[in-house]
């Protein structure tokens, strides 16, 4: 993610994986391509495809850089790779830094062959997992929890008659979220950590199978959704189909999904566990407009996840719906933040207001969260400078109160602004005529019953966490 994208959200995406296996020996790359194209809101700080042919010498080749998928890979980068087994993967840190050997897929060469491996997540206990392989022998080419994991498979497989039943006992050792793309010479296997903290869901078209961190993926690739992988689950894809394990699976009730996939991570639409994203934020929008109702003549959405839920918000209320904002969809990796000399803001590079739409009008600006305030304080601003009489925030998601350990980049309590202000307090530093929160009772109403994760609000973590921020540990 760029200097501007941390500055303007506050918040970091989570990481996309993508896997595709033709079992009749086509060429998966430009699939592969394509499947991280509609992944690329997951991650913009790097990306990589690594790919094997099953019937011929098996030699994995890769490519992978800094940067967005179209920075990365042209025509002549994408010549280079050729295979009908494969996988990718779109980054955004939340562990290790951003350097170009953290990025993924990581290939593994060891005594049983190769592994190629794509992970989306945060171990909980990568520190100790870390410090135990490297006293007996590990030597860690890069600063990312996902080569432990990938050490723990490497290991496993010496000790078992095959690459799936490695994967199972690492996952017996690691803790965390994960959603995990592993390929074998000749086998694509899918994980997902028992809680179902990380999406990852199954694609077929003819006989080339996929897996994916979103269905909009499948989709981008004019493939069948088949279904998802289920919290706990290794399924294993061979020419044969598909082979599913259960035995890590949690009770029913221990689930967790992260919560902000719906608010905010997973694209608008994608299905995510049987539940349309799209129709989960027009809910969160509706339950606003009953918790905080206002007078006002216009309801808009930041864009882009504050969009719908604006639109639930308007149709609960009654009160139109219009679009305020022009997004500067343009701004890359290599934009520059302003100096403070300057005094221009960074958000208006990305955002602009359309001052015929707001002038004279009493406003409700939807958006998906407060982390810091800068941001929201910015657009406020720029309402009221473009003519808004007054502005009334709603917000999508509960306060953030407490850090994220599983992959998403919710900053240490000391930069949450709920942490340490009222909601009152928050409102007068943001300059909004009112402020109201999605209350956290009313979350479990936009995921029909799925079991979820709201630590970052609630401080209910699904497993013992650390006591220390494990995101930049190795470093």
């Amino acid at each position: 993610m760029s200097d501007f994208e941390r500055f303007s959200t506050g918040l970091g995406e989570e990481c996309g994986v993508f896997g595709a296996y033709d079992t009749d020996g086509g060429d998966v790359v430009p699939y592969i391509y394509y499947g991280l194209f509609a992944l690329q809101h997951r991650g913009q700080e790097s990306c990589g495809i690594a790919v094997t042919d099953t019937a011929g010498k098996r030699k994995v080749t890769s490519a992978k850089g800094l940067g967005h998928v179209d920075d990365v890979f042209n025509e002549e980068a994408l010549s280079e790779l050729k295979g009908n087994l494969g996988a990718g993967h779109v980054r955004y840190s939340t562990a290790g830094g951003t350097r170009a050997e953290n990025a993924q897929p990581l290939v593994i060469n060891y005594v049983k062959g190769t592994l190629v491996i794509a992970h989306n997540g945060n171990l909980v206990n990568a520190i100790e997992l870390r410090r135990e392989l490297g006293y007996t022998g590990a030597i860690f080419q890069t600063t990312i929890d996902s080569e432990v994991i990938a050490y723990c498979i490497a290991r496993e497989r010496l000790n078992c008659h095959c690459a799936e039943e490695a994967v199972k006992r690492a996952m017996r050792k690691i803790k965390g979220a994960y959603a995990l793309v592993v390929n074998s010479p000749r086998k694509m296997i899918g994980a997902r950590d028992p809680f179902g903290l990380k999406p990852l869901c199954i694609g077929k078209k003819d006989n080339t199978y996929f897996l994916a961190s979103e269905s909009c993926a499948i989709a981008a690739v004019d493939a069948e959704f088949v279904r998802d992988v289920r919290p706990g689950e290794i399924v294993t894809i061979t020419g044969d189909g598909i082979a599913s394990d259960m035995s890590m699976a949690l009770p029913g009730e221990k689930q967790a999904r992260c919560i902000f996939e719906y608010i905010y991570f997973a694209r608008t639409d994608s299905t995510l566990d049987g539940v349309n994203v799209y129709h989960s934020r027009i809910l969160a929008g509706k339950a606003l407009a009953q918790s905080w109702p206002v007078e006002a003549d216009l309801v808009v959405g930041v864009p882009d996840s504050g969009l719908v839920a604006a639109k639930g918000y308007s149709e609960y209320s009654k009160i139109p719906y219009g679009m305020a904002f022009h997004k500067n969809s343009y701004v890359g990796r290599t934009f520059i933040k302003p100096s403070q000399s300057e005094r221009v803001s960074s958000v208006k590079i990305k955002l602009s207001v359309i001052p015929e739409v707001v002038r004279g009008k009493r406003i409700v600006m939807v958006d998906d969260s407060i982390v810091r305030g800068n941001t929201c304080a910015n657009i406020i601003r720029m309402l009221k400078a473009a003519g808004a009489e007054e502005v009334h925030v709603r917000i999508s998601s509960p306060p953030f109160l407490y850090p994220c350990y599983f992959g998403t980049d919710v900053p240490s309590n000391d930069q949450l602004i709920a942490h340490s202000h009222t909601t009152e307090e928050i409102r007068r530093m943001i300059g909004a005529d009112s402020l109201g929160y999605m209350e956290i009772e009313k979350l479990a109403g936009m995921v029909d019953g799925l079991k979820y994760c709201d630590a970052c609000f609630s401080g209910r973590y699904p497993m013992p966490v650390p006591d220390t921020d494990i995101s930049r540990a190795f470093e």
